[in-house]
């Protein structure tokens, strides 16, 4: 069991039926009243984020979470194909389970499997990862990096907004983490 006050953005837990993942956390004592812990959560299983707070005794089962490293090999219909490296079992997930993670990920790239038990929850991508420019406005002469930018369609269909001076056909280094940002440029 853990208390409210210690779970942090990134740790799962059982509530009910509903396998529980923190996007943030934090504690929050208000003029009057007692603290309160501020919690935007998702549960894991459908999808769905939702704010709410809870008290920091409140006591909730912690799910253990386990990653296993795979290798993205294909789409096949409405499912992703993952292959694991050690096992070379390869798990089929939905389409709308992976629909955000995807837009990172182009065959044979690794990344890795979370499960909870047997069940796969979802796929994490690296922290950045390499794709091309498909289609984007000419570049500009004489444009810096200062500029406010402009929109680029990666090959994977994630749009990046990215410096004035970037061209289709080129090989940007791309950040997952804050939901996709242009990093810089490969060499």
């Amino acid at each position: 069991m853990i208390s409210a006050v210690d779970l942090r953005a990134g740790m799962a837990f059982v509530q009910g039926d509903k396998l529980i993942k923190v996007l943030e956390a934090s504690h929050h004592k208000p003029g009057k009243g007692n603290t309160v812990m501020r919690m935007k959560l998702r549960d894991i299983r459908s999808g769905a984020t939702y704010d709410t707070t809870f008290r920091p005794d409140e006591k909730f089962e912690r799910a253990f979470l386990e990653d296993k490293d795979v290798q993205y090999l294909y789409n096949n219909g409405d499912s992703e194909v993952f292959m694991d490296l050690e096992t070379f079992e390869q798990y089929e997930i939905p389409h709308e389970t992976v629909e955000q993670e995807m837009l990172f990920l182009k065959e044979n790239m690794e990344a890795k499997i979370e499960f909870f038990g047997e069940e796969v929850i979802g796929v994490k991508v690296p922290n950045t990862v390499e794709l091309e420019v498909k289609e984007t406005q000419p570049s500009i002469k004489g444009a810096t990096v200062t500029g406010s930018g402009k929109p680029a369609t990666m090959e994977t269909g994630l749009v990046v907004t990215v410096p004035d001076f970037i061209e289709s056909g080129e090989v940007l280094i791309i950040n997952t983490t804050d939901g996709g940002s242009y990093k810089s440029r490969t060499k």
